[in-house]
């Protein structure tokens, strides 16, 4: 790792940088960490260069990338944030004292892990470009974790697994929480990654022909139907997400089509479905396998079709098809909007719903380790995607219920609510919803308040809390009838 080659690195992807101003930082933050090294032994200067050059490669702009060389020297360094503002403006401050704020996450002692949560949650919604630079510090540190103690190995793989990941999945970042999925897994879990990873090799050299003769073929009927490609290649599924796969088809490798899939980029969204049209007349379809996330895109942002397809020797490959846009904001999710081409317009983004419910969580009063749980659930598991009637994606924890559901679109909705339908069959209300599924609520207007037995199944920390706010009214009405009989509502005798 050495300055020459970020300076090289981003010189190439945007030439018009300035140069200057980084090699500036680089030897500010070089001289502010003289004679600190990390664990391994290594000068310290490698570390913040390191997150550098990983921004670098995601195109980042250059105020980015200055505060990733600079991120840990007020933290670490007798250097202080107003001598960064002096010599790199009040933006790059802004984003090192964000981070610097933000402390060293770790699981000791829960009440402190509570508040440097809260710290990180009201950080995101005020500046999303500190996470994006936290989540390259800790791909770092996660690839250079062997030269730290076993224990805290796992402590900070695991944190990255648990709490990193499912942050960067719902800002829309899927490929850096691929990274940062397959980087904790290895300490996690050493055995079962083992197995994976010996799984995945194992499945990429039997198909890897097949998967090279269908690429060609297709590539050689767009070319000749006169669609424009930008790109068409493999790409293999990532080790964590595997694994997950793998649990809920019993561990059955041959359940599982999209191991390996070919990513096809084309210019526009009428070349996205040209594109669909032309694979599905040269490659049988598999039965309600096709998924178009561009008329309908996942509440991140995600947008892509695909279609899993018979190919050559009859394997099963998925085809995922975008435009160039919609690859780049998979790949980096909402990190894309600060990406160096944007730079000198305005970067206005869109925040999601989630970010400031993730802030609002300050105001909340995490005592044990219950509610880190509950946090988990809410914000961090798994997400389902479930539709309205209407056509509106309202995005879930895994194993949601309809009473969830039903709380996620307004509170009288929740505390009404009489009954379901699941894609237009009667459905308990203790069911699972599972992704795709469309609910209709049944409510009745006359219906006074929801069960407290909804407790007991309910997945979301909205509809708990719903429920148990309106029982607290419920009660503290029927005290003051109590005490002060003859008001109005007081019960008959």
């Amino acid at each position: 790792m050495s300055v020459e080659k970020l300076l090289n690195t981003i010189k190439e992807k945007n030439p018009a940088s300035d140069l200057d101003m980084i090699r500036l930082a680089y030897d500010f933050a070089a001289k502010a960490h003289e004679g600190q090294t990390r664990a391994s032994g290594e000068p310290y200067i490698n570390h913040p260069l390191a997150v550098a050059q990983y921004l670098a490669e995601m195109n980042m702009d250059t105020s980015i990338i200055i505060a990733a060389l600079l991120h840990d020297v007020p933290e670490d360094t007798p250097v202080t944030l107003e001598e960064i503002e002096k010599n790199f403006g009040e933006d790059v401050a802004s984003m090192v004292g964000g981070i610097t704020k933000l402390g060293k996450l770790k699981y000791r002692g829960m009440e402190r892990y509570i508040e440097n949560l809260r710290k990180m949650f009201i950080a995101i919604a005020k500046d999303v470009r500190i996470i994006i630079i936290r989540f390259a510090d800790r791909l770092h540190n996660l690839k250079t974790l062997d030269a730290l103690p076993e224990k805290k190995r796992h402590r900070i793989a695991l944190e990255s697994l648990e709490i990193y990941a499912p942050i960067a999945g719902r800002l829309g970042m899927g490929e850096i929480k691929g990274q940062l999925e397959d980087l904790s897994f290895k300490y996690v879990d050493t055995e079962n990654y083992n197995w994976v990873t010996k799984l995945q090799t194992e499945s990429y050299k039997e198909h890897k022909v097949n998967l090279e003769k269908t690429r060609a073929k297709t590539e050689t009927e767009l070319k000749k139907t006169g669609i424009p490609l930008i790109s068409l290649n493999g790409r293999i599924k990532h080790i964590y997400s595997l694994y997950r796969k793998l649990l809920r088809y019993d561990k059955d490798i041959n359940k599982i089509y999209d191991i390996t899939a070919l990513r096809l980029i084309v210019p526009s969204v009428s070349d996205c479905y040209a594109a669909l049209g032309i694979i599905h007349k040269l490659w049988r379809p598999v039965p309600n396998r096709i998924k178009d996330y561009i008329a309908q895109p996942k509440p991140n942002g995600y947008q892509s079709l695909h279609t899993a397809v018979f190919c050559e020797g009859n394997q099963i490959i998925e085809f995922q098809i975008r435009t160039e846009k919609m690859h780049e904001e998979a790949e980096y999710g909402i990190a894309a909007h600060w990406q160096f081409k944007e730079y000198g317009k305005e970067k206005k983004v869109k925040q999601l719903q989630w970010m400031n419910e993730l802030a609002q969580i300050q105001k909340t009063i995490f005592k044990d380790i219950k509610d880190i749980e509950n946090l988990k659930i809410d914000f961090f598991q798994n997400r389902i995607f479930v539709w309205t009637p209407g056509g509106d994606i309202i995005d879930l924890p895994e194993a949601a219920t309809p009473i969830d559901f039903a709380y996620s679109i307004h509170t009288d909705i929740g505390n009404k609510c009489v009954g379901c339908r699941v894609n237009n069959q009667l459905s308990s209300l203790d069911a699972s919803l599972k992704n795709g599924d469309i609910v209709e609520i049944i409510t009745d207007k006359k219906r006074k308040g929801p069960n407290p037995n909804w407790m007991k199944f309910v997945k979301t920390n909205v509809a708990r809390n719903r429920i148990k706010s309106y029982a607290k009214s419920s009660l503290t009405d029927w005290l003051k009838d109590k005490l002060l009989p003859g008001k109005k509502g007081a019960p008959k005798s």
